[in-house]
């Protein structure tokens, strides 16, 4: 387990040099709010980061409803049976094992390690402009249908959960890297998260945080790089797309 710290934001880092999973514990005055609960064996280093922070956990606040960012979410609720949970509306039907698709919504299946045992649910449902203390929340879909991010209102750093990866280079959500391609394999929808990334970079964050791969500050010049890289693929694709259907 690795610990980096930024302001009042901690990142908590599983796995490090080979499968990185982070969250991240938020400081505020009368405590700790975690964002996201990484994989099923984290609880206990996350319970000693709080506690070497030396204030307690009060929310869990998920970006989203994969495994590797709700493993150890049963077992922190164990402890901590009266810490409110927050996840999006949308993604609480992922909490539950519930794949559908809403009418409006791009119909690719929602991909992913979606969790099929999760005992716990979320006791408050975020919409877009929803604050948690100072975070404020964003409706970031894409690798999800109800991915959020979350801007630290005190400093403009950004806690984007998948809705960018760092790890074998900057990407958007959905943009394959060949050194680090799970989260683009776990992608539901290409085009929103493409959406999504413009929506996060217009914010101009001080910082990046993710959860996969290590903070960037001043990250809007990489954050737009990674942009155009996946409107580059996108509009390619498209291409292709109508080049097949005119020689049908």
């Amino acid at each position: 387990m690795r610990i980096i710290q930024n302001g009042y934001l901690y990142q908590v880092t599983f796995m490090a040099k080979v499968f990185p999973v982070n969250c991240y514990l938020v400081e505020e005055d009368d405590g700790l709010t975690l964002i996201d609960a990484a994989l099923d064996f984290g609880k206990k280093g996350i319970i000693q980061v709080a506690e070497k922070i030396g204030k307690p956990i009060t929310k869990i606040v998920l970006t989203h409803a994969h495994e590797d960012h709700v493993g150890a979410l049963d077992s922190l609720k164990e402890i901590l049976p009266d810490v409110q949970v927050y996840i999006s509306v949308r993604d609480s039907r992922l909490m539950s094992g519930d794949r559908s698709l809403d009418a409006h919504e791009e119909q690719t299946p929602i991909k992913g390690g979606v969790p099929k045992n999760l005992k716990t649910r979320a006791d408050v449902l975020l919409k877009e402009g929803d604050f948690v203390g100072s975070l404020q929340a964003f409706e970031t879909p894409g690798h999800t249908p109800g991915s959020m991010s979350f801007l630290d209102t005190r400093t403009n750093a950004v806690i984007a959960g998948d809705a960018f990866q760092t790890r074998g280079g900057i990407a958007v959500s959905g943009d394959m890297k060949l050194f680090f391609p799970f989260p683009a394999f776990a992608t539901w929808s290409k085009k929103a998260a493409l959406a999504s990334a413009k929506k996060l970079v217009n914010l101009k964050p001080s910082l990046l945080a993710v959860g996969h791969g290590e903070l960037v500050e001043n990250p809007f010049h990489a954050m737009t790089t990674a942009i155009k890289n996946m409107e580059q693929k996108i509009n390619k694709g498209a291409y292709r797309c109508h080049q097949d259907q005119d020689l049908h």
